[in-house]
């Protein structure tokens, strides 16, 4: 049987983030890539000019296309943007009982420009994040969730994803990426208590266009093709690393340029 994913994410008119990242992702790592749009930002490597939202009833709409036809083996949620659209997304996911939902909470671009409306935030922590296998929020987003400080150790990144992982969620990892330090160290926590530390040599390049987005759609990808929630993460994570180390090959934008999602197939 073919290997299915679907992203329900805002798009990148650049190309580098949001439902692009995704689908380039999909198809880089041996999944099909399905998607339902959430909303349409005029976006560089730069920064967001503006922002469409897709109509909550269409975002419902698209959902029903897809989960009626499709065998879906994951679900990566990215952008949505305000509060009626993650109602309409947790709706849809109710109606087709979709597991396997990795919950990447995008509150800020990499340009600093802000996606998700403050008044939505609330409305994320109680219809979406129970619903997820797995949370993936970098440090600023975790600290968002929480109404806390950015966490500035392992330690404090711990107990962080404890407090996240109360919200109801099957496991949550907090993304390191902003962290200082030689490595770049991302921490799995679980609601069994299962601890894992996925940690990678810190890749020095303006390119972090989209990272966020592609980790998280990295490891749907994994899920839909079978595998355990730690070695999908692990195989995410070498992905992106690869991704990222990649990224000086483009030449895409005139600010923080995207990771080259097919580092294994484009020759220099």
């Amino acid at each position: 049987m073919t290997a299915i994913a679907v992203t329900i994410a805002g798009s990148d008119s650049s190309g580098g983030a949001g439902v692009q990242a995704d689908l380039k992702t999909f198809s880089a790592l041996g999944v099909y890539g399905a998607s339902v749009v959430t909303a349409l930002p005029a976006q560089n490597t730069r920064g967001v000019r503006a922002i469409h939202d897709v109509p909550p009833v269409f975002v419902g709409e698209q959902i029903d296309s897809v989960f009626s036809d499709l065998t879906v083996g994951a679900v990566k949620i990215g952008m949505l943007s305000r509060p009626a659209v993650i109602a309409a997304v947790a709706d849809g996911l109710a109606r087709y009982k979709a597991g396997a939902i990795v919950l990447d909470p995008v509150m800020v671009a990499t340009s600093g420009d802000r996606l998700l409306a403050p008044e939505a935030v609330d409305l994320l922590r109680r219809a979406l994040i129970p619903r997820a296998l797995v949370v993936t929020p970098n440090l600023p987003e975790a600290a968002a969730l929480l109404d806390e400080p950015m966490a500035e150790s392992e330690e404090a990144m711990r107990r962080q994803a404890e407090r996240i992982l109360a919200l109801g969620p099957r496991a949550v990892l907090v993304k390191g990426g902003h962290a200082a330090g030689r490595e770049s160290v991302d921490l799995l926590l679980d609601a069994e208590g299962r601890f894992a530390r996925y940690a990678a040599a810190r890749i020095e390049t303006p390119n972090t266009h989209g990272t966020g987005c592609t980790l998280s759609a990295a490891i749907a990808a994994g899920l839909a093709k079978g595998f355990a929630l730690a070695d999908a993460i692990a195989a995410a994570k070498d992905y992106v690393s690869a991704a990222i180390r990649a990224s000086g090959w483009l030449a895409v934008g005139r600010g923080s340029g995207p990771v080259h999602h097919f580092h294994a197939f484009w020759r220099v």
